[in-house]
């Protein structure tokens, strides 16, 4: 039985590496033809798996990148580093709070929530230059 589970883990683990490799755009590729390129790698994939709500989904992303320019990608990408930022701040704001308080739970959660902020941070900043 555990020798199942754990072909099951390794299976489910092969497909997301897949669908994670498939996100990617092809090489040397950035803006608006970076996030096509990669859009069109995920649909193939949802596609081959026959899984027709996200191939739907994805057709639908595909057409909208026909209105992307890389000026307005950049501004909307900057966007969201700014709002990133801000949500950091009021991260760090809420975790001083906690530790003023000295609740121990609270302290671990907020630094938790800290935590994810800030690689979400690094995520849309990273993103600014694809």
């Amino acid at each position: 039985m555990k020798r199942i589970s754990t072909l099951a883990l390794l299976a489910a683990l092969g497909i997301a590496a897949a669908s994670a490799q498939a996100a990617q755009p092809d090489a040397g590729l950035t803006g608006c033809a970076a996030k096509r390129s990669a859009i069109e790698n995920q649909l193939k994939i949802a596609r081959d798996a026959g899984n027709s709500g996200q191939v739907a989904g994805l057709e639908e992303a595909l057409r909208g990148v026909d209105n992307c320019t890389d000026s307005s990608l950049r501004k909307e990408r900057e966007q969201k580093v700014l709002d990133a930022r801000h949500e950091v701040a009021q991260r760090e704001k809420d975790l001083k709070k906690a530790e003023k308080k000295g609740d121990p739970e609270k302290i671990n959660k907020r630094k938790d929530k800290l935590a994810e902020s800030r690689k979400e941070l690094q995520e849309a900043v990273d993103e600014l230059d694809r």
